[in-house]
Parts: C-alpha cells; structure tokens; sequence
C-alpha cells in the first residue's frame, strides 16, 4: 500500500508520535542522514533533534569530516533539495520493511506496520514524522552551521537558508 504526502491509508495500526517535526527541516534531515550513509559508510544519525531554525543530527563516524567534506556534504544534500524528488509514504509488513531499510531504531512494541519514506530513488527510512511532498518545499538549501568531534561521534548543527 502506499501513497503520497502523509496522510494513513486503510485500517493500519501505527505506533503514536510524540513530535511535531517541521517537515522541510524534517526532510532535509532525511537528506542529510542518506548523504552521510553514502559518503561515509556509517549509520543514519544515532540521534537527531530537528527544530525549525536549527537542527543537529550524532553521527557514529571514525573521524571528524574535513573542511572539504564539510563543503561536499552540503552540496550533495543541496543538490538532493533541488531535483525536486516527490517524498512518498508506503506501509508495508515489518518483513517487508526489513528488507529495505533498516529497523534497528524501532521502539520497542513498534506495531507490525511499518511507515517507510521516500524521497525519490535517493532515500527510504521508516518514520512515522511528517514531511514536504516534494523536495522543492523544504523552501531553501541546507547549510551546516557548526560540528564538533568527540570519542567517535560527530556532531553537526545545520539549518536551512533561502
């Protein structure tokens, strides 16, 4: 089953969501933790906190990215933003799920249907948050506005501008 933007379809029983994310940021964040997967082989960010002025993802990464890599990591996730890729939602069995994305961040007693988001062919993660229906909403570009490295663990803060 699947459809666009994030309204439920048919009698799925999904786990309750405890956040109000601002869906651009919350998008872009999406983004971000795929960019990051292909530059630097590691996990989606371990924790996130996603606010409308600014966010900051945890990354589990052997080292602090350089200033360079600092500068690639934007571009790619700007370039992303502006494909204008359609950002869909699809429910499928935890079975199903699992083959495609990865569901170790699930809480415990998550319900057997899983939430998967698309953003085009560049993204797919499970997540019950809200979103943009196209990547031209997030309304601006991503710009990392400070990091800090620390016992293996990269911190970024990022925002969006425009």
């Amino acid at each position: 089953m699947s459809e666009s933007g994030d309204g439920v379809s048919g009698a799925l029983e999904l786990n309750a969501h405890n956040k109000d994310e601002y869906p651009p940021m919350h998008t872009a964040e999406h983004i971000l933790n795929q960019t990051m997967v292909r530059m630097f082989d590691c996990p989606r960010a371990m924790n996130a906190h996603i606010e409308k002025k600014k966010s900051k993802c945890d990354y589990d990464i052997p080292s602090a990215p350089t200033s360079g890599e600092i500068a690639e990591i934007e571009a790619r996730v700007n370039a992303v933003i502006a494909q204008g890729l359609p950002v869909t939602v699809e429910f499928m069995d935890r079975a199903e799920a699992a083959k495609l994305v990865d569901l170790r961040k699930l809480p415990a007693g998550a319900s057997d249907a899983i939430r998967v988001v698309r953003v085009g062919d560049y993204d797919a993660c499970a997540c019950i948050g809200k979103h943009v229906s196209n990547t031209r909403e997030i309304g601006g570009m991503l710009k990392i506005i400070s990091s800090d490295y620390a016992d293996g663990k990269w911190r970024v803060r990022f925002k969006l501008e425009g």
